[in-house]
């Protein structure tokens, strides 16, 4: 068996260290006990409410950790309360724990508090299923899950939309059935039908297909018969069809840990009309691979928000994980599909969390890349973490590499963009190895092939660096690659700029803002840099002469 991480002092799990553990034949291995369990629920409460205000601050949660101390913890979030006195967050995870420690009636009181200060109610009800479910016995307390009546705890997210169909993802608050209507020109279009389940995490996908071709539709929910109004609209457009010359405008980024006051930036993004939205990573910080309690709890913080659900409610959405939302910091997945053992079940808790055309290879080779064709643009989603083996010089292992070559070589798209968890530049990241500077040969491997197959027209896209750049990687007797960097959607913590690239910026929260054109002769590229107060801060004009040997 691989071990999981490259690094030994890997900052979000180092929680491991001061559970029973022992080394087994060279392998690490946590043994289930109770000291997991309480361990688990600690690193829940603290090691995700430190992120609310820092995503990379551990000392204190780490020390509540080592010794087991949840009064220490309700102490901490105390104090957090105090210093940030207005953020809900703090109250939610102090009700939380609270809830656990069996007082109930402080517990509820403090949740009642919490929503009065905007902690969704959707998110209240999806944690009821596990770390609220103490309070399930309270009459108090099944009155306010009452209160969400048959509306979507999270969703309804927009995803794989082609030239015509498109897919529709939610979660409920119970098992039910769930049918999506497509209205088109105010009569139905069509409609579609999806059961949720426990064992699903009660979330659902609804297809609708025989759409028509780049035309407009709005979505009707209705839940066990019962047609819900939403507080958000949700809608979506159909593509043009393959091959077709268009018009194409796509928002990206990573680095999307929860921090409360940063949650506009959703609006933000909203405000400048992307047909998708990119997610390339680090989409909501769990770090714990062990725990499905710890990636749910960090799944319904993130798209519980409002600002989020109204983006991604009329935005497609497309996602690829990295190492904070796949493993830990920096890790490595080894080249096994089953081992370590959590690998498919953080897979299988990715995928209820999104609305991908695909995820790898499915169940016989599990992983979150993919394709996807918008006109005459071919968008190519790498898996950088699953497979990734430091000792066998890989990245995306031998499967996923093969599919690419395989992809690059068939698409006869005029652009095709192809989107890494972290940054094609050696020079993002100084010596770390955890960008493609730390598999050069793969790196070179991929783009020969492009220039012994005279694959014009690729543009790079990644995240990971807390900052938004823009690269150009020269190549002797072919034309340069340009990459495009941007990982700091919604997180405190920060990289410093890069004066090698042609810009980089990090004073505040950014994302990356990519028009395609390719109706003329010469198609268009334009990147441009936005900060979370909606300034434009840098623009990058490219022609599609400019990526390809083809003048």
């Amino acid at each position: 068996m691989s071990f999981f991480w490259s690094a030994p002092t890997c900052r979000s799990f180092r929680f491991a260290s001061f559970l029973p553990f022992t080394h087994e034949n060279g392998r690490s291995v946590i043994h289930n006990s109770r000291g997991l369990k309480l361990a688990v629920l600690v690193s829940v409460l603290l090691g995700s409410s430190m992120r609310v205000h820092a995503q990379h601050d551990y000392k204190v949660s780490r020390n509540l950790i080592r010794h087991g101390k949840l009064d220490e913890a309700v102490e901490v979030l105390i104090a957090r309360m105090e210093k940030f006195p207005s953020d809900g967050e703090w109250v939610y995870q102090r009700s939380i724990a609270l809830a656990q420690q069996g007082k109930l009636d402080e517990s509820i009181k403090l949740l009642q508090t919490a929503l009065r200060m905007d902690v969704p109610l959707g998110r209240v009800v999806a944690d009821s299923h596990e770390l609220l479910e103490p309070l399930r016995k309270l009459g108090t307390f099944q009155k306010l899950l009452n209160r969400n009546g048959q509306q979507p705890t999270q969703g309804p997210m927009v995803g794989s939309v082609t030239s015509n169909s498109a897919k529709i993802w939610l979660r409920t608050a119970s098992a039910c059935t769930v049918q999506v209507i497509a209205m088109h020109d105010g009569a139905e279009a069509c409609r579609g039908e999806t059961m949720t389940h426990q064992e699903g995490d009660f979330t659902g996908v609804v297809k609708l297909a025989g759409l028509r071709a780049d035309s407009e539709y709005t979505c009707t929910f209705v839940i066990d018969g019962e047609t819900v109004k939403l507080p958000l609209t949700c809608r979506f457009r159909t593509l043009v069809p393959n091959g077709s010359p268009t018009k194409f405008r796509f928002a990206f980024g990573g680095g999307a840990g929860f921090v409360t006051g940063h949650e506009k930036m959703w609006q933000v993004i909203r405000d400048r009309k992307p047909d998708a939205l990119l997610l390339l990573g680090d989409n909501m910080y769990s770090d714990d691979p062990q725990s499905s309690t710890m990636q749910k709890f960090c799944y319904y913080r993130r798209q519980s928000s409002l600002p989020y659900r109204k983006l991604v409610a009329m935005t497609t959405v497309y996602t690829i994980w990295d190492d904070h939302d796949f493993g830990t910091n920096d890790c490595s997945g080894g080249p096994d599909i089953d081992r370590p053992v959590w690998k498919i079940p953080v897979w299988n808790v990715f995928r209820q969390n999104w609305v991908n055309p695909a995820y790898g290879g499915g169940a016989r080779q599990p992983g979150c890349w993919y394709d996807f064709q918008v006109g005459n643009i071919h968008f190519i989603m790498l898996d950088g973490r699953y497979y990734r083996h430091r000792p066998g010089k890989t990245m995306l292992g031998p499967v996923q590499k093969a599919w690419l070559k395989r992809t690059l070589l068939s698409s006869s798209a005029a652009i095709k963009v192809v989107a890494s968890p972290v940054p094609w530049e050696y020079r993002t990241k100084g010596d770390s190895k955890d960008t493609w500077n730390g598999f050069r040969d793969e790196r070179t491997e991929i783009f020969d092939f492009l220039s012994e197959n005279k694959i014009d027209g690729v543009l790079l896209i990644s995240a990971d660096r807390h900052r938004s750049d823009a690269w150009k990687i020269d190549r002797e007797d072919a034309y340069p690659l340009y990459e495009f960097n941007s990982s700091r959607l919604t997180n405190n913590h920060v990289h410093p700029t890069m004066k090698q690239a042609i810009f980089s910026y990090n004073k505040k929260q950014s994302f990356g803002l990519v028009e395609l054109d390719t109706t003329p002769d010469d198609p268009k590229i334009d990147y441009s840099v936005w900060s979370i107060d909606g300034e434009k801060i840098h623009q990058l004009s490219l022609r599609y002469s400019q990526i390809s040997e083809t003048k």
